[in-house]
């Protein structure tokens, strides 16, 4: 009879241990799905996120491409946020740079991030950025305005993908948040644009 009890305790004690495990595993993975998925998606390019590149093309072609310029904020965000250029022309490979200009309307410092996506969803891994103010925080005094630069360059392998070649325009689309709210923030990057579906 004792040791029947004190068996049962034993598998209860490792039904406690086993469950405990699974609920530390299950917080760890809810705290570190923000950031895998974000890895997974600058990896892929997958929901439209851009690449990070480290050096200029060393090609470019003649195939031009429009880039379309978006911007919105969170609901109640109290900047205006807007693009200094509505489109641009470029060449497949060719550096360009363009401003996004931010002002606070409010009363008080404001930090605020913002996130981004390309559409069409494929050309994720084709759209190269050098530059980029997006995933930073930023914050800009009551009044204050700041221009921010983004360089980028189509990857010339496009060129080389036939599910490309219906590509002429693609919409780069920026939101900015309220710093804190970055788990929204990538999960809004991964989100239609604003500017609708590009091709």
């Amino acid at each position: 009879m004792i040791g029947r009890v004190f068996s049962n305790l034993d598998r209860n004690a490792r039904i406690v241990v086993i469950c405990s495990a699974l609920v530390a595993g299950m917080v760890g993975m809810a705290y570190a799905a923000v950031p895998l998925y974000d890895l997974f998606c600058r990896v892929t390019g997958y929901g439209g996120t851009t690449q990070l590149a480290q050096y200029d093309s060393t090609q470019i072609l003649d195939r031009e491409v429009i880039v379309r310029f978006d911007a919105s904020n969170a609901r109640g965000f109290p900047w205006e946020f807007e693009p200094l250029q509505t489109s641009m022309t470029v060449r497949v490979g060719e550096t360009a740079l363009a401003f996004y200009r931010a002002t606070n309307t409010s009363d008080r410092p404001v930090t605020g991030v913002a996130s981004y996506n390309v559409t069409p969803f494929k050309m994720g891994p084709y759209f190269s950025k050098l530059e980029c103010f997006c995933f930073t925080e930023q914050t800009l005094q009551p009044g204050e305005s700041m221009d921010m630069p983004v360089i980028f360059f189509m990857d010339p392998l496009m060129d080389e993908e036939d599910r490309l070649d219906d590509v002429r325009t693609v919409t780069l689309s920026y939101t900015f948040w309220n710093a804190g709210d970055e788990e929204r923030a990538y999960e809004s990057a991964q989100g239609p644009a604003n500017a609708g579906e590009a091709s």
